[in-house]
């Protein structure tokens, strides 16, 4: 496939030219009346001709000149102008647009099936790609866009494993990034700069949601429970340490292991425990 690049064309301004063509007619009238028949009638011709050719631009527009299906240029200047009336005008606005996808259903990295949805700030870079290239190239943008979701989606896991892993949950910059390389790529060819992506939805499907609480909670519950076995044997060790040195108590291994024992339940529970005080001798 030949691809079109933009290129600019020139342009009349609209202004004279509209000066010239009511000054044609006026007088092509004004002869008709007086008399001056075929001269006359020339004059409006030409005069209705030069008003064929007006256009308008507006800010942030571009208008894409073809004649019988070759492409000439493209004008980018603002306001009232004119070219050749047997050029097609078509307006290609190149304002900033957002494109927000449906939430889609995917399988994440993991094989789990997840709900996505994401929001892309897009503007058109190349009126002639944009024209030429694709059949619509809103409804190119749509569709890429989805394609590239789903992709990219499939290459995370929903959840961070590891410390040095990237994860759809996690990471929120490095998964817009890389979402919109991927969505920049696949628009290119169209004249579509992508100058911005972000996941506006992420969730589990339903038919997991439930399970993956479980799953998350229990990983939750996980990790505050080795932080508090870490914690209690380091207060376990110093309390020994120090009762060593001070010389308070001297432990055989059989008490010392039940006084590690005591401690670790204590320090270890999750509900408060019920001491038993001895009141006779230590052994």
């Amino acid at each position: 496939m030949s691809e079109i690049r933009e290129q600019d064309t020139g342009s009349i301004g609209g202004i004279p030219v509209v000066l010239v063509a009511v000054i044609l007619v006026a007088a092509g009238v004004a002869g008709l009346i007086l008399g001056f028949g075929p001269l006359c009638i020339g004059l409006i011709v030409i005069g209705a001709i030069l008003f064929a050719g007006l256009y308008t631009v507006a800010p942030n527009q571009s208008a894409v000149l073809s004649l019988f299906g070759k492409y000439i240029g493209t004008v980018d200047q603002t306001g009232l102008r004119w070219n050749n009336i047997f050029y097609t005008k078509k307006k290609i606005s190149k304002r900033v647009r957002n494109f927000e996808s449906g939430k889609l259903k995917v399988n994440e990295l993991d094989g789990s099936p997840i709900e996505i949805a994401a929001i892309v700030v897009w503007e058109v870079s190349d009126s002639a790609e944009a024209v030429f290239n694709v059949d619509s190239y809103e409804s190119f943008v749509q569709i890429q866009s989805e394609s590239a979701i789903r992709a990219m989606a499939t290459s995370y896991p929903y959840d961070q494993h590891t410390d040095d892993q990237i994860s759809l949950r996690s990471h929120p910059d490095e998964i817009s990034e890389r979402l919109r390389h991927e969505i920049q790529e696949r628009l290119a060819k169209a004249g579509i700069h992508v100058i911005e992506s972000r996941i506006s939805h992420l969730a589990y499907a339903p038919e997991i949601a439930g399970a993956m609480l479980q799953r998350q909670q229990a990983g939750a519950i996980i990790a505050a429970r080795k932080q508090i076995v870490q914690g209690a044997v380091g207060i376990v060790e110093d309390a020994l340490v120090e009762l060593k040195e001070k010389g308070l108590v001297d432990l055989d291994p059989e008490r010392r292991a039940m006084m590690v024992s005591n401690l670790l339940v204590v320090l270890c529970s999750d509900k408060a425990t019920q001491p038993v005080v001895n009141t006779g001798s230590l052994y």
